[in-house]
């Protein structure tokens, strides 16, 4: 395992890919391994993606994509606008309300940044913003904008650890909200001591023209969700029903999609797909050499002797995600750890599904780390300011971020109260 271990380091550090560098470990490791054939490389990298959960993935990917082509994204962020950009904070609650919105279509973090982010940065500068603010506040937004269902992490979570995708949902619904509130107290607060003035209010004819044309994106989340709750659909199938519903709004309604943008939105997404489903079969390599190396079971008797239980662990769990999915891109950090941890999370009677909601939690605060998380390089190069500049507006959002994220470890009644009203999960013991 060290050897593995140690490859992995080696060739993370020569650029090579996080699919490819999982992989070629994990089969460096089997073979040291005496009497351990080398076709598990095959019958693991195929076993890992012969799922039909993760059929989700890519047609959340495509839902996201067309979206954003589709001219819904600026609808959304239109509609944010006229219901909040009037209180103290202004556009920035514009970001964090509009980030609600569109993240409860695309499913990808980095979706949400690129697209919320190429819509508000440039606004927000011309309302006396520094882009340095401008950019923080965005991917702030966008990294609580990874608990609002669909999220793509929720989908491989569920299907790596056998936890109901719809509970895993409907459980992101109030951390979201508690998380969104925080963001904007924050923000009124340090706009308040900028001195940045909110927009005017936006008159009632206004706001019914921006629901108006923002009523059909709105429906989007409204038929996943219905559909999902009320048992029409799975998860999986309620992705196919998004990316439909999608390409049909930006046909024939908004009439926004024409054939080259499709044609860029298919191979986007395929790409994208192929980047994760590597990603999960490089995981799964390395998640099965660690688990005949035993390292669950080490790392539990580590644990159990130096004490602390469950508190302890999630304290660990939370400071080992924030650098690892900084690290590691988010979800192949997860993918990595998701083996070790788990099994330690059960053996402590941690419950998965606060878990995972914890897990997506930290990932959100993670990708826009200093100086570090790929998510926070999109937003820099929207608004072009310097990592350092960023750096100053965006620590204290995300120690905000991590405060809520706490509250989630510690109050783990946060996560099962929407998902147990729904009837969609049930707490053991």
């Amino acid at each position: 395992m060290t050897a593995s271990l140690a490859a992995f380091l080696a060739v993370i550090a020569l650029g090579v890919p996080i699919a490819f560098a999982l992989g070629g470990a994990a089969t460096i490791g089997l073979m040291l391994m005496d009497g351990v054939p080398l076709n598990v490389v095959a019958t693991r990298t195929f076993g890992a993606i012969d799922s039909f959960t993760l059929l989700a993935i890519p047609f959340f990917i495509l839902a996201g994509e067309l979206m954003e082509t589709g001219g819904i994204s600026h609808r959304l962020m239109t509609l944010a606008r006229v219901l909040v950009g009037h209180v103290r904070g202004g556009l920035g609650n514009v970001v964090i309300v509009g980030m609600v919105f569109f993240s409860g279509i695309s499913g990808s973090t980095q979706a949400d940044a690129a697209a919320v982010g190429s819509v508000m940065i440039p606004s927000m500068k011309r309302h006396g913003y520094s882009a340095a603010r401008a950019a923080a506040i965005v991917a702030a937004a966008a990294g609580m904008g990874i608990l609002v269902p669909p999220c793509l992490t929720m989908v491989v979570y569920g299907s790596v650890t056998n936890t109901s995708i719809g509970a895993l949902f409907a459980a992101g619904f109030l951390p979201a909200a508690l998380m969104a509130i925080a963001l904007m107290a924050h923000q009124m607060v340090d706009a308040r001591r900028a001195g940045l003035l909110p927009e005017e209010r936006a008159s009632w004819g206004e706001r019914a023209r921006a629901f108006g044309s923002a009523f059909w994106a709105l429906l989007t989340p409204v038929i996943i969700f219905g559909g999902i709750l009320g048992g029409v659909f799975t998860p999986t199938e309620a992705a196919v029903v998004a990316a439909v519903y999608a390409l049909v709004v930006g046909v024939f309604i908004y009439r926004e999609i024409k054939p080259a943008f499709l044609y860029r939105a298919l191979v986007r997404t395929g790409i994208t797909s192929g980047v994760v489903m590597l990603m999960i079969a490089g995981a799964n390599i390395f998640a099965w050499l660690m688990t005949v190396e035993q390292v669950p079971q080490t790392l539990a008797r580590l644990l159990q002797s130096v004490g602390g239980g469950q508190s302890l662990f999630m304290v660990l769990s939370v400071l080992v995600f924030l650098v690892l999915f900084a690290l590691l891109d988010g979800l192949p950090g997860m993918l990595m750890i998701t083996p070790v941890f788990v099994p330690l999370a059960q053996q402590l009677g941690v419950d998965l599904l606060h878990y995972g909601i914890v897990m997506t939690t930290v990932m959100g605060i993670s990708l826009f780390l200093p100086p570090l998380g790929v998510g926070l390089f999109i937003v820099l190069g929207i608004s072009g300011a310097s990592v350092r500049e960023v750096s100053r507006h965006l620590l204290p959002y995300l120690a905000t971020m991590l405060g809520v994220a706490l509250l989630i470890v510690f109050a783990p009644w946060i996560t099962y109260v929407v998902p147990v009203s729904l009837g969609l999960y049930k707490v053991a013991g």
